[in-house]
């Protein structure tokens, strides 16, 4: 396996991939590594203090386009395929987590068990941290999206690091030497 070089990606990295997969943490350890803005999308996906509950698509997509004009040196986490292409468009790198629905399954009930107020990505004031609609995502919805997050990719300009495991994604940690309190 070639581990791309932490200087090669650019300044503004999106990190996308399935729910749990370890997005939120790999882009604060990157954000404190590089000192760029972070952009956690479910933040501005949905309204705080309140269990998940979706903030209108508009303005997502207003704070998000704000959010890519005003940072010369950013990451972007999340998925919201209705604003890839956007930031896509923009992007030096694309992170793909693509890991097994299994894992990620595990890893978000795991989460949820902890319900960690201080975890990177997570909504101010949320309560539920397992929700039927989650695992649902997890199971059946993330791998159909596949397809429709490859061909987003391969019309960007951007280089692609597609990390198929958590033990791949462990060496990166490792080679970019980034701190595991946010992994």
């Amino acid at each position: 396996m070639h581990i791309v070089p932490l200087g090669s990606l650019g300044e503004k990295i999106c990190i996308i991939g399935p729910s749990s997969s370890g997005k939120s943490s790999l882009a604060k350890a990157l954000g404190n590594k590089l000192d760029f803005k972070v952009l956690y999308l479910d933040q501005i996906a949905h309204l705080p203090n309140t269990n998940w509950q979706p903030r209108e698509k508009e303005l997502m997509r207003a704070d998000h386009k704000e959010f890519i004009s005003k940072n010369n040196k950013w990451i972007i986490e999340g998925n919201y395929s209705f604003l890839m292409k956007d930031r896509f468009t923009s992007a030096t790198c694309i992170i793909w987590l693509d890991f097994k629905r299994i894992g990620s399954l595990i890893r978000f009930i795991m989460r949820g068990l902890q319900n960690s107020k201080d975890r990177a990505g997570n909504l101010e004031g949320a309560k539920e941290q397992i929700t039927w609609d989650m695992l649902r995502q997890i199971l059946y919805v993330a791998p159909k999206n596949r397809s429709k997050y490859a061909k987003l990719i391969s019309e960007s300009n951007a280089m692609l690091i597609h990390i198929k495991s958590m033990k791949e994604l462990n060496k990166y940690y490792q080679e970019w030497e980034l701190d595991k309190r946010f992994g």
